[in-house]
């Protein structure tokens, strides 16, 4: 008998793109932030794009309606494209709050925002279309990866905040079918000025006059999630609102994962042309990736509920922002020092963008800083610093700057750790 045909080992082969789909690496680094606070190791893990529910809990309105969707028996099947008073709600939503004008129609929801994003991937693009984005981003590459579709990676710089200008796309514009930008950015917590996103709007649709009907045009997928976390005097633009005309090319992604630190409610929504938003529809009709029905009977009730959602944004708004202050104020006090450190002044989201230009020192053993791998490991070792570099979102592997997330972070432990932390860089020649 051949034993071999029985090997579970033996004959396991698999798809092309799931052979070859690169891990998370901040999943890497997570793994090794949980093994060291196992091992009872202080470690201030500011690596997660999440909340601390004890720290940031949902709104207390949105948490009693939700019970009481589930106390009212909503745990049937969901509409595919979502409920029609969600739908409703959304759509009033984005009318009081940001002046945009969609119908319960030309709005999708979805279990977050995940599912919308590789839907308007699998809606737009054939394999070998072209994805055109910059980086520093979040996942970009690997849903064109899941949906084999070529890569164009824009590398921004921190001379516009790390957000791409028309400038930097240009060259580019007439292969891409697809960019997919988004502002307020993951990982560095900056946006678009409204003349910079206005200069991206006019090159896509000059783009788009040029190909007429002989071609696809190139669409713009607008990742707005954190919109309604911004800080000081920042403003949140957006596509539409600033020349109606791309409202035939944009689909924006948003929800309430992050305006309401309800990550694990799994609400989102996505809004654009009808045409498009039904194809997207379809496809998650297949693939079953709705939110609870209680939560999305829940999340309508909510939004409806302009005290409440004021409150909340309000009171969550400055939590957040008084810890990225605390934060950019700490890097600078370091800089002032003579350190060789520095930091954006907070602008929007939950994330500060900072500077550890560390590569080609050594450590108090000897060692040399070769790598940008060899700083974040030393911050995390020495520091108990936990951060997420930029060549996880896609930069260059030299890049010295990092993504620091407060949603998890006490905020009167923020003293102790620049302590640890200036201790560490003292260390370093």
């Amino acid at each position: 008998m051949n034993t071999s045909l029985l090997d579970p080992i033996v004959n396991q082969r698999v798809s092309e793109m799931a052979e070859n789909l690169v891990g998370s690496e901040i999943i890497k680094l997570a793994g090794e932030v949980k093994e060291k606070i196992k091992q009872g190791e202080k470690i201030y893990n500011l690596t997660i794009g999440d909340f601390n529910p004890q720290l940031f809990p949902i709104p207390n309105e949105l948490k009693d309606v939700i019970i009481k969707a589930y106390q009212n028996n909503e745990t049937n099947y969901p509409a595919a494209n979502g409920i029609l008073e969600l739908r409703e709600s959304v759509s009033r939503y984005l009318h009081t709050r940001e002046g945009l004008e969609y119908d319960a129609d030309q709005i999708l929801i979805s279990g977050g925002a995940r599912p919308l994003i590789y839907a308007t991937y699998q809606t737009i693009l054939d394999p070998e279309d072209t994805v055109l984005f910059p980086v520093p981003s979040w996942n970009n590459n690997h849903y064109c990866h899941l949906t084999r579709a070529k890569q164009i990676m824009i590398e921004a710089t921190a001379e516009n905040n790390f957000m791409p200008t028309a400038a930097d796309l240009k060259p580019y514009i007439g292969e891409a079918n697809l960019i997919a930008l988004c502002s307020p950015l993951n990982p560095t917590g900056t946006v678009f000025t409204e003349s910079g996103l206005e200069e991206i709007c006019n090159l896509i649709l000059e783009e788009n006059k040029k190909r007429g009907d002989t071609r696809k045009p190139v669409y713009l997928m607008f990742d707005q999630i954190y919109w309604a976390l911004t800080h000081g005097e920042t403003r949140h633009y957006d596509p539409v609102s600033i020349n109606p005309d791309m409202k035939n090319y944009t689909i924006y992604i948003d929800g309430i994962s992050k305006a309401f630190a309800a990550t694990g409610v799994r609400v989102g929504w996505a809004f654009g042309p009808e045409k498009l938003i039904m194809k997207m529809k379809a496809i998650l009709s297949h693939i079953g990736a709705w939110s609870p029905k209680a939560e999305r009977v829940a999340t309508g009730k909510y939004l409806d509920n302009d005290d409440a959602t004021d409150e909340y944004l309000f009171s969550f708004k400055n939590n957040i922002s008084k810890r990225l202050n605390a934060f950019h104020q700490g890097v600078t006090k370091l800089k002032e020092e003579g350190f060789q450190i520095e930091s954006i002044p907070p602008q929007a989201a939950i994330y500060l963008t900072v500077k550890f230009d560390l590569v080609g020192k050594t450590t108090a053993d000897g060692t040399l800083l070769e790598t940008s791998a060899d700083v974040t490991k030393y911050l995390l070792d020495e520091a108990g610093l936990a951060i997420v570099p930029f060549y996880a979102f896609g930069a260059s592997k030299k890049s010295p700057w990092y993504r620091l997330s407060v949603g998890t972070s006490v905020y009167e432990e923020i003293p102790e750790l620049f302590e640890r932390l200036k201790g560490a860089l003292s260390k370093l020649k």
